[in-house]
């Protein structure tokens, strides 16, 4: 089994602006670090979710004509970053005519219509789910599933894009 959330230890350069300098060191840093780093994709790390520890701030520099000061930095964050391959559990988000979105931690992971089930399914739009026709099997809103990462497309910035397989070989259910 691979594992998809991470902590990786981390250096960078940041500024602290002087409306922070009444602060902590550590605590200003955390503050930028938040800031410039939560909820970013990088092709490296995967989803950075948080900064979960400032471990050191490095002295000063101050350079003329700035107000800011700037800091070498060495952090911990969390990091999610999928796998392809990878079987895990997640909550419907969202049904919609072409497929259904599956909530996987930090991301959303789209199901294509065709990945939901061998059975031929209908969505019902006044129900908002689908319906398999042989099976009578539902998949709704707030439902548990387990899926197959076949497909990720990790950008950068704050967007990524999963792509997920629900009828998994021996799975008897939505």
């Amino acid at each position: 089994m691979f594992k998809i959330f991470k902590l990786f230890t981390i250096g960078g350069k940041i500024e602290i602006p002087p409306f922070l300098f009444d602060q902590e060191k550590n605590i200003s840093a955390r503050i930028i670090l938040s800031e410039d780093y939560e909820g970013t994709i990088t092709r490296d790390f995967g989803f950075i979710i948080a900064v979960v520890d400032v471990l050191n701030v490095g002295m000063g520099i101050i350079i003329p004509g700035n107000a800011n000061t700037f800091h070498e930095v060495e952090f911990t964050i969390l990091t999610f970053k999928p796998i392809v391959s990878e079987v895990v559990e997640g909550t419907v988000v969202e049904i919609v005519d072409f497929g259904s979105f599956i909530r996987l931690g930090p991301l959303d992971g789209l199901v294509h219509v065709s990945q939901i089930c061998d059975d031929y399914i209908s969505y019902e739009q006044v129900g908002n789910r689908f319906i398999g026709k042989e099976t009578g099997k539902i998949l709704e809103v707030n439902d548990q599933v387990r899926a197959k990462i076949i497909a990720v497309s990790l950008g950068t910035g704050r967007s990524g894009k999963l792509g997920l397989i629900l009828h998994l070989s021996g799975s008897t259910s939505l």
